[in-house]
């Protein structure tokens, strides 16, 4: 297979998205749209890509290079058309010789392998590919017509289409690849004398057709080359990649209690043995060990999880968070940018955020890290089997040594060193038959005020 280079048309607006965002940077399990296609363009290991943008769309850039750092980009200032579109990237590859292969932005579910099928397809007496699908529904699309012999012959839109046309089923999905050298020749002669008044690049398969040449077909299932135009197709996008996920995740070796229920991220990884129970949501950013169990209600984002660890019900993992082996994390506990050492447990109701936590301590009910001053962040570094009293506060930037105990209620403004007691608490003052003698009095004066 000939070297590779990517164009990702992204110039749309999205104007159906009622967005002030651009189409592509909406999200889908947890990344954007052109994350989507990206990543999928991976499997390809494109020589170089050109991302297609609209004007005033720097986060289209800046979201581009999170996955191609050394990636082009090309402005279409006029929304013309897909051939117009792919004509703005022809500075940026003019020297390239091989294969361009044009995706499009707004499919995230396109599949790479089948992708990477299209690309291997051309040779020298077909030097253009298709990717089509059987629809279920034809209406709206671009029909690939055949001739004779059985070959693709041209594509025509519906608009354009005659009702014998319209009838047929083999649809074109837009992504096609073709020989960089004949694209650049081709796309001069594309015009705009169609319905829309735009230029297609649909007409290239024509332009190969008629010159003798064959053009290849790719076919694939018609849910991967999905596009979003509007929130209620973007919905049904992330239902397909929930679904995908799910069983991604299952025949992997995880246990879901209820699949239905569990929200994956894209780049969710979970080791073998782990369960998962009911309603949980994994965020960008989670990676799993084995045999963790994950209890119902729990939300966790950019968190690592080892293996044996224990977290939830109703537990919160923000990013930063590293959970050790057989730690717990329990219910209504928050962790934030802090690693939690080998064993080590916060069952009940904490936060714990900036903070090294050692293996085996245990961190009490209602302990709190106060990490901010309002303005900068702090940390709070806890040795190892260390017991943390209830309701304790500990003030950052501050230590406690190895085998230390906190007695509960204590506010922590100092260093612990390892091994002592730390108690700050007043003196409990007791007075004898006090409550009695106060209920008497309010009854009394109760009784008193009712005769009157």
């Amino acid at each position: 297979m000939s070297d590779i280079a990517l164009i990702v048309l992204a110039a749309g607006k999205g104007t159906r998205m009622k967005s002030s965002l651009p189409k592509v940077l909406h999200r889908a399990a947890g990344r954007s749209l052109l994350g989507h296609v990206l990543t999928a363009a991976k499997t390809l290991d494109p020589r170089r890509v050109v991302v297609v943008h609209g004007p005033d769309m720097p986060a289209v850039e800046a979201e581009a290079r999170r996955y191609f750092p050394d990636c082009a980009f090309a402005l279409q200032e006029e929304r013309n058309g897909t051939a117009g579109a792919v004509r703005t990237a022809e500075a940026a590859l003019r020297d390239f010789s091989g294969t361009v292969v044009v995706l499009y932005a707004d499919v995230p579910l396109v599949n790479g392998e089948n992708v990477k099928a299209l690309a291997e397809a051309l040779w020298e007496r077909q030097p253009i590919a298709v990717m089509g699908f059987e629809a279920r529904n034809p209406h709206g699309y671009g029909r690939l017509l055949r001739s004779r012999d059985g070959h693709i012959s041209g594509i025509v839109e519906e608009l354009d289409a005659a009702p014998e046309e319209k009838a047929i089923t083999l649809c074109n999905s837009g992504i096609i690849a073709i020989d960089a050298k004949l694209l650049w020749q081709l796309l001069p002669q594309i015009d705009n004398q169609n319905a829309k008044g735009e230029y297609y690049l649909t007409d290239l398969v024509g332009l190969v057709a008629d010159s003798g040449k064959r053009v290849g077909l790719v076919t694939c299932a018609e849910d991967d080359v999905a596009g979003v135009n509007d929130r209620v197709q973007l919905a049904l996008i992330e239902q397909r990649l929930q679904t995908r996920y799910r069983e991604r995740a299952m025949l992997a070796g995880a246990t879901l209690v209820c699949p239905g229920s569990v929200h994956f991220a894209a780049d969710t990884i979970l080791g073998s043995d782990v369960i998962v129970e009911p309603f949980v949501v994994f965020g960008p950013g989670v990676t799993v060990g084995n045999n963790v169990e994950i209890l119902a209600h729990s939300h966790l984002e950019g968190a690592t999880i080892a293996d044996g660890a224990r977290i939830g019900p109703y537990a919160r993992l923000r990013p930063g968070a590293e959970i050790g082996e057989n730690a717990h994390i329990g219910n209504f506990v928050e962790v934030k940018k802090a690693r939690i050492g080998t064993g080590a447990k916060a069952n009940h109701l904490s936060y714990i955020g900036d903070a090294l936590v050692g293996a085996g301590s245990n961190i009490g009910a209602g302990t709190i890290t106060c990490n901010y001053d309002g303005f900068d962040k702090h940390l709070t570094t806890i040795g190892e089997k260390v017991f943390v009293g209830s309701n304790t506060a500990l003030v950052a930037p501050v230590t406690v040594g190895a085998g230390a105990t906190i007695g509960a209620g204590t506010v922590v403004a100092s260093d612990v060193p390892a091994d002592a007691l730390a108690v700050a608490r007043p003196k409990l003052d007791i007075r004898d038959g006090w409550a009695a003698r106060f209920r008497a009095a309010k009854a009394a004066k109760k009784a008193a005020k009712h005769k009157v």
